[in-house]
Formats: C-alpha cells, sequence, structure tokens
C-alpha cells in the first residue's frame, strides 16, 4: 500500500467501467439476462483481433482513472461479459455446449454450465489481464474474482451431488488462482460473493471456503 497507505479513504472502482460501442454490442449485452455461460456473439471482433482491441479498452480505463484520481486501478473488467463467466467458465469439469437451467438472484430462469466431472482449475486464468495492468501503471492494482459459493449457485450438478464437496472443489480452484494472481503483481483481490447475501441460511453452513 506504499503511497496511499496514509489515506483514510484510498478510493477505487466498484463494479465494471462502460465497455465502448466499437468493442461489444452492449444493447445485445444489457437486454440479455447476465450470461453464466459464454456469449461470445456480442464481441464485435475475435480471435487476436479481439485481444488487442480488448487491451485497447484497458488502456483507456486506465488513463480515464488515472485523470480522476482514482488511487486503486482496474481494468474495468474491459474483458468480460459478466463477473462471473471468465473465470468460471475457464474451469474444468464443465458442460458448456449443453447448459441447464438455474434460477437467477431474482428468481428468473438462466442458462448455467453442467458440472459433468471434477472441478479443477488446469490453468491459471486471468493473471494474463493482470500481468497487462500492472504494465500499465504504478498505482496499485485490483482484480476481481468469483467466489466459490456464488459459483455452486450458477450451475446444474450433474456430478458431485453433494453440495459440500462441490463447494470445496471451487474453493480449491479458486485458492489457486488467487495464489498466482497475487504473485502476478495483483495488489488487492476482491472475491465476488453476492450469493452469500440472497442464500443466508445456507451460506451460514457452506460459506466458508479456503483463502491465502
Amino acid at each position: 500500500m506504499d503511497g496511499y497507505s496514509n489515506k483514510l479513504l484510498p478510493t477505487t472502482l466498484i463494479g465494471s467501467y462502460p465497455q465502448p460501442d466499437w468493442l461489444i454490442d452492449r444493447e445485445r449485452l444489457i437486454n440479455s439476462a447476465p450470461p453464466r455461460v459464454r456469449m461470445k456473439e456480442v464481441w464485435h471482433h475475435s480471435g487476436e483481433v479481439l485481444i488487442n482491441a480488448q487491451d485497447d479498452a484497458v488502456q483507456i480505463t486506465i488513463r480515464d482513472m488515472e485523470r480522476v484520481g482514482l488511487d486503486i486501478l482496474t481494468d474495468g473488467e474491459m474483458r468480460r461479459e459478466s463477473y462471473f463467466n471468465e473465470f468460471a467458465n475457464a474451469l474444468d469439469g464443465l458442460d458448456l455446449d449443453n447448459p441447464g437451467e438455474a434460477l437467477s438472484r431474482l428468481g428468473n430462469k438462466t442458462l448455467v454450465p453442467r458440472v459433468v466431472g471434477p472441478i479443477t482449475r488446469a490453468n491459471p486464468v486471468l493473471v494474463r489481464d493482470v500481468e497487462y495492468l500492472r504494465a500499465q501503471t504504478d498505482r496499485l492494482i485490483k482484480v476481481t474474482v468469483p467466489g466459490p459459493f456464488t459459483m455452486t449457485r450458477l450451475v446444474v450438478d450433474d456430478y458431485y451431488h453433494d453440495e459440500e464437496a462441490m463447494i470445496n472443489a471451487y474453493s480449491d480452484a479458486v485458492n489457486l488462482e488467487l495464489k498466482d494472481l497475487e504473485a502476478a503483481g495483483a495488489d488487492i483481490i476482491q472475491l465476488d460473493e453476492p450469493y452469500l447475501e440472497s442464500n443466508a441460511k445456507e451460506a451460514k453452513v457452506n460459506g466458508v471456503f479456503a483463502s491465502l
């Protein structure tokens, strides 16, 4: 926290920064439920062109945050279709091509991955994002990761049939990712766990997970 340790309330961005129209079909994304499976069709580019375009959007976001004087910077989640699916859908053990249905926090049906095998993280997911952000600024940087409890609420379990076992598997995957993100230069790692709030009774029993 060098440089900001004396600040009572260091400032940062909460949530996502607006993605530019040249990067994503925002209207299409807004008019659909927050995606829990990939929505590649909302991007205006693909392949290496998409990666470069996302990098450009991140740079614009960083410069905006620096100009307004934020202390802790993010990449604005420029590369994400939702807070959930960039990390969650990169894990092994999921069937993304034949999704199931689950209820959102508002009680609406939404398409979600199906768990068909052991949930594992074969490779780092967000490390490249953090490394790129770290290279663009000397300010503190923050990255967000969906928490294991929330991820278990946004899948159909066709494999474990054991809530505790599935939460533990997701926890192990998140734990590995957090350690890699710290090593990649993330100063602050935020775990997004909105389903702890909407599933208070279950969270009281099963919401404890492994951390750094």
